[in-house]
């Protein structure tokens, strides 16, 4: 029986899935979004809303924390900044799963995963470069 345990096994060895998540999660927090199979994606919007639970607290602890799971000190910096900002109001749901249709080698279903919010940081980095360039 599986009472109490959490998460997908995805047909690896446990260090093996730990790193390809801490990978993964790191990449989602650096470009904002990153395309993979559906169920990758479910289970990595868990790590991603856990770890933006952290950033949202923002104190030391949780600062150690995220940096035991995502090894990129710059990404937790930029996490750390942005997601008071970003998520401050909301409480969940942080990432979105968009279905893209199916891989044409192996017809793996195909999903796009992004971080909500993404789309006004994106439009204020624009507004930003367009006044720097004015100005």
């Amino acid at each position: 029986m599986r009472h109490g345990k959490a998460g997908l096994k995805t047909g690896r060895t446990s260090s093996h899935r730990d790193a390809m998540f801490r990978n993964m999660v790191t990449s989602l927090f650096k470009h904002g979004r990153i395309r993979t199979t559906d169920t990758k994606a479910r289970e990595l919007r868990r790590w991603a809303d856990h770890l933006i639970t952290l950033a949202k607290r923002g104190d030391l602890h949780a600062r150690r924390q995220a940096l035991a799971i995502v090894r990129e000190k710059t990404v937790v910096h930029k996490l750390f900044e942005e997601a008071a900002h970003r998520f401050g109001s909301v409480s969940g749901g942080y990432a979105k799963i968009v279905k893209l249709g199916t891989r044409k080698g192996d017809a793996a279903s195909i999903s796009l995963i992004e971080l909500m919010g993404a789309e006004t940081v994106r439009k204020e980095k624009k507004k930003k470069k367009k006044q720097e360039d004015e100005g």
